[in-house]
């Protein structure tokens, strides 16, 4: 067991296998020297724990050759054959969990439990589209042409590249790349510049699992650079990313120059609903879950609270007695809810958004306005008497700020709730059944929990409406974000 207050530099010397911190990228199934380096910091102490080689054009390009050779060779091996290889990189991953939450926490900043958690919701997509693989079926058709026979096949869409976020920087690679292998697509990962270490372990586990040359690798470096480069290049033929709205706009834009096969999950604005017949502990602790997990980092975290009338104080008190209660630390303290804001931008953003609500008149109940001599760490805070008009109610926060609003009918959280660009998750508290389901259909987001905040897995497609991205993560929809529909028409047979 780590030591509660353990440094990030010295846990990062504490791993049982020392050869999973990497600090190289991974091209071709070499780890390769670069001429210049980016330090990675510990987020609670600002401390620079690694420095992580950077990547130049010539390397950009000698990763994309690679991938384009290892296509051949991979797409055409067995779908179970594929599989075989991936589960063994699963099973590495599950040998190494402990090692790989160490790395995630360390540069990451989240609670040691949550990064093991998070390794284990990672390998569940691995291990789930490892044997997907095997049920990308086709179709056939019923002729419209005499002596014909018409098919359809999946087939793998080519050279793919994920770019994926700080915040879950050990699943998001997981979801992404185990779906593209599975279809049997090269693909390279380009990792966030806070956070490439966990990228690194996975790609020496991936070397160790077998995966042959090519197929799996790791770019770091310059955000802009690699992004733009693989998005240039006509070889790439699917683009898949994680982040805000406002830069996958951008990358859209760019991706549109060669039409590659593009799917975003962006950002989140999730309404997170009670009314007054829901069972009241099961809200709070769902309110809590929904919005404290990763200490509020989280496209899904619950960013409107909308509670009505009838239950709205008694509500409001219990959800103060557990957010009072919620402990903020570095992420190796022992009992830690609230780890550091990875970066000092989201510390800012959460300033702003507790400022502009108390100038408004919302009531500071739980929580302080963030202080910069506590570098990244923001208190949990609760706001009450939240209204429409503050900028807590108009953007996403990202961190560890929970606004509570008042509503009085179904129609008027309704409308407030769909009064949103975004449309990726929304939360539903209520025993009627009837409002349930109309609720189910009426919000405008791509994924409704009723009466749960927890509703993620391999299983489901994962995805938002609106500006909260295109396509969907995890399911056979997950998996078909990297295949193409092929058609073939048989004629001339014989009657």
């Amino acid at each position: 067991m780590l030591e509660a207050a353990m440094t990030a530099r010295r846990a990062l010397g504490h791993l049982n296998d020392p050869e999973l911190l990497r600090s190289q990228p991974y091209i071709d199934g070499q780890w390769l020297e670069s001429k210049s380096a980016t330090g990675v910091a510990d987020p609670a102490t600002g401390d620079e724990i690694a420095h992580v080689g950077d990547c130049d054009v010539q390397m950009l390009d000698k990763a994309i050759n690679a991938a384009e050779n290892a296509f051949k060779t991979w797409r055409a091996l067995l779908a179970g054959e594929r599989g075989k290889i991936i589960l063994s990189w699963a099973g590495l991953i599950r040998r190494h969990a402990r090692d790989l939450a160490t790395i995630l926490t360390a540069e990451q900043g989240k609670p040691l439990a949550e990064s093991e958690a998070e390794i284990l919701y990672g390998v569940g997509f691995i291990e789930w589209f490892a044997a997907e693989g095997e049920r990308a079926y086709g179709e056939t058709i019923p002729s419209h042409k005499p002596a014909s026979r018409l098919f359809v096949s999946m087939q793998p869409v080519g050279v793919s590249a994920a770019v994926t976020p700080w915040n879950f920087p050990s699943a998001m690679i997981a979801r992404k790349a185990a779906a593209a292998l599975a279809a049997g697509c090269p693909v390279i990962v380009k990792p966030a510049v806070e956070t490439p270490l966990s990228a690194l372990a996975l790609a020496e586990l991936a070397h160790r699992a077998g995966f042959p040359r090519g197929v799996l690798q790791v770019l770091t470096g310059e955000p802009k650079l690699l992004t733009d480069g693989l998005l240039a290049d006509e070889r790439v033929r699917a683009f898949s990313f994680t982040g805000s709205t406002e830069v996958g706009r951008l990358l859209l834009t760019k991706a549109a120059a060669t039409v590659k096969k593009v799917s975003m999950e962006l950002g989140g604005h999730a309404p997170f609903i009670v009314f007054d017949d829901a069972d009241l502990d099961e809200a709070v602790e769902g309110c809590v879950g929904a919005k404290f997990t990763t200490s509020g980092q989280d496209c899904l975290a619950a960013n409107r609270i909308y509670v009505q009338d009838g239950i709205y104080e008694v509500f409001v008190k219990r959800l103060q007695c557990r957010v009072e209660a919620l402990r903020v630390g570095q992420g190796f303290e022992v009992g830690i809810d609230i780890g550091p804001m990875t970066k000092t931008s989201v510390v800012e953003k959460c300033r702003l958004h507790i400022e502009d609500a108390i100038n408004k008149g919302a009531r500071l109940l739980v929580g302080e306005i963030p202080d910069p001599a506590l570098g990244n760490f923001v208190a949990p805070t609760l706001l009450a008497d939240v209204t429409h008009e503050m900028l807590v109610s108009l953007e996403e926060t990202f961190g560890p700020v929970a606004p509570v609003l008042r509503f009085t009918s179904e129609e008027e959280v309704r409308a407030g709730a769909n009064a949103s660009e975004m449309g990726l998750a929304a939360y539903v508290y209520t025993r009627d059944l009837n409002r349930a389901m109309r609720l189910s259909d009426t919000l405008e987001y791509g994924m409704v929990g009723i009466n749960t905040a927890s509703f993620t897995g391999a299983p489901i497609p994962f995805g938002g409406w609106k500006q909260s991205g295109l396509g969907r993560e995890g399911s056979r929809h997950g998996l078909q974000e990297f295949m193409e529909l092929k058609y073939v028409c048989f004629g001339g047979l014989a009657a």
